[in-house]
């Protein structure tokens, strides 16, 4: 925008008035104004929540729960009603910063080495940041806490996060809560006062109202509504006075708290007077999940007549609440039944921010902003494909889906955070049979299977898949699993936890794993946390050819392994104790490189 000074015909006493109070009057103008307008791009607001299913959502149908400011930006700009996610955190998150899906960048699953995205992803952050943006991430990241896969590693100029997939999760620290949390502000620990979901929110603001030329893309991806159910008791009373079960009124009590954060930050974007000038999105990155109790999954959640739940293929596993507004671009009102996908996200913020996508990175989302503006664009024939695995070995034809605007293919798993082998060839065999498919234009509940009605489509969206799975399980293992660095220059001190770790019993048990690493030669001091224990034992550090040992007494906490001499190089990393010859993990393991 443009600004001239209005020309002043007048005496010299006037001319000398303007002079004085005129014209520092417009300099005062222009400087407050060029924080409204001197970005000719638009910023960009991703407000994310954590299992917040289609139906958490006064709008879809939902009897307990109203949720206004969410439904706001609906009602400002265009909900998609028809919006996919991954069945998992992690792998929804890998697929919106990278607009890929998740399997190219290492991430399958939510744990262990499963959700560690590849380093060598350029991410949103990445490419906006390039591009003069201010970018800032607030909430859950859960694509790794270590370098060189933290959020500043990865394009986020400021980050304040959880470490891990939750608060309360072995990622630790220990004994951390949703009140007054202890979380990473740019990779420094730091204790907070208050609730988790008001503690981002705040920051998140104060990122937003930074004066700057620069545009910003703020990532509000808060960890409510997801385990555990901590909430400040005055949100949860209202819904546990409708009689719900207590899950459910500590749940909608969680959702309740982030429809009023919403509304704060919708309320800031107005008062500073950039709303018009913000591209806003609202979504989740799964369905809900349901805890069982002894007899079954507890009562009253409800779920808009949809089928299975966080982790499951089924819709309600992947269909999520999307609403987006740009009010200077997008009408007001509108509903788009059309099939959108997380891996969509970016390649549409960069068309909306007129920035094209590095020429090396294969998107495999497409723009959504001709949909939004009612431009013609074919989306009739394109297909999501969603899979879920647990552990480092991905395998063909087990829990996945194929999705089409009318027809969705369905290979279901009871348990998919134990898959664990390739099944045998009869069972497979048996999985192969009893594929299932669904019309979910007409049955968007997913009762009436059609599998044997309609072969050649059950082949055709097969093929797909099996072409699919193929590419981008070449493309991870080309990468290989992303390691955790150890001794770098980035971050010296690095904190193993065994939300991170792998081998054979974290899959089994949990109870024993190692880390994938990559070293630099230096002097290091290691610190274990330990569990506690009865018995006297022996604390064991592996790492190539370096094993060393300590004797541990037992109630002992800590045992630390001075001036230790690791080689540079790619190995697993042992850090493991023994007791009575069984061999059992530390909580954490801190490693420091003392000759930086």
């Amino acid at each position: 925008m443009k600004y001239t000074a209005t020309q002043f015909k007048s005496s010299t006493k006037k001319n000398r008035f303007n002079s004085i109070f005129v014209v520092p009057l417009l300099c005062l103008l222009l400087c407050s104004t060029t924080y409204l307008w001197a970005q000719d791009r638009p910023n960009v607001l991703i407000m994310l929540t954590d299992d917040q299913g289609y139906g958490d959502l006064g709008s879809h149908g939902n009897p307990y729960l109203k949720t206004p400011n969410i439904e706001k930006i609906g009602k400002e700009g265009l909900e998609m009603t028809h919006f996919f996610s991954y069945p998992n955190c992690s792998a929804t998150r890998a697929a919106i910063l990278t607009g890929r899906y998740p399997y190219r960048t290492g991430v399958t699953g939510v744990t262990q080495v499963d959700h560690l995205m590849n380093t060598s992803e350029e991410t949103l952050a990445e490419i906006l940041s390039k591009n003069g943006y201010r970018t800032g991430i607030f909430g859950k990241w859960h694509l790794g806490d270590n370098a060189p896969m933290r959020p500043t590693d990865q394009g986020f100029q400021e980050a304040l996060v959880h470490k891990g997939g939750g608060i309360g999760q072995a990622a630790g620290p220990a004994g951390n809560t949703y009140f007054d949390p202890i979380l990473e502000h740019n990779n420094e620990s730091k204790k907070y006062e208050g609730y988790c979901d008001d503690i981002f929110t705040d920051a998140a603001l104060d990122f937003i109202s930074t004066k700057s030329e620069k545009p910003f893309f703020t990532y509000l991806a808060t960890n409510l509504p997801h385990f555990p159910l901590e909430v400040p008791d005055e949100k949860a009373e209202p819904y546990r006075k409708l009689g719900l079960h207590e899950d459910n009124a500590r749940t909608y009590g969680m959702i309740d708290n982030i429809d009023a954060n919403v509304g704060r930050v919708l309320k800031r974007l107005k008062d500073l007077g950039i709303a018009d000038n913000t591209l806003v999105i609202f979504l989740s990155d799964n369905g809900p999940r349901h805890r069982r109790t002894k007899n079954d999954v507890y009562p009253g959640r409800w779920v808009s007549n949809l089928r299975g739940t966080k982790t499951s293929v089924y819709e309600c596993g992947i269909r999520v609440p999307f609403f987006v507004k740009w009010p200077t671009q997008l009408k007001k009102g509108q509903k788009s039944s059309t099939m959108g996908a997380v891996i969509d996200i970016l390649p549409t913020i960069l068309d909306v921010c007129d920035i094209k996508a590095p020429k090396e990175v294969k998107l495999d989302g497409r723009s959504l902003l001709p949909l939004w503006q009612g431009r013609p664009i074919d989306f009739n024939d394109r297909e999501f494909i969603t899979q879920m695995h647990y552990g480092p070995t991905v395998f063909k034809y087990m829990h996945f889906a194929v999705r089409t605007q009318k027809y969705k293919l369905v290979s279901p798993h009871d348990d998919p955070h134990h898959i664990l082998y390739q099944p045998k060839d009869e069972e497979l065999k048996e999985v192969l049979a009893n594929l299932e498919l669904y019309d979910v234009e007409k049955d968007p509940s997913e009762r009436i299977n059609l599998a044997k009605d309609h072969p050649e489509i059950v082949e055709d969206l097969l093929a797909r898949y099996e072409n699919w799975f193929d590419e981008v399980t070449e493309e991870r293992d080309a990468k290989g699993i992303q390691r955790i660095y150890l001794g770098s220059e980035r971050q010296p001190e690095v904190n193993l936890s065994q939300f991170d770790w792998g081998g054979p019993r974290v899959l089994s048990k949990n109870d024993l794993g190692y880390w994938r690493v990559k070293t630099e030669a230096g002097t290091y001091k290691i610190r274990l946390s330990l569990p506690p224990s009865k018995v006297d034992g022996v604390a064991h550090l592996k790492y190539k050819d370096v094993h060393l040992t300590l004797p541990i007494k037992k109630d002992q906490k800590t045992i630390t392994f001075n001036d230790v001499e690791l080689p540079e190089g790619r190995g697993n990393f042992h850090a493991y104790l023994k007791f009575e010859r069984l061999a059992t993990g530390p909580v954490f393991v801190d490693v420091e490189r003392l000759d930086l």
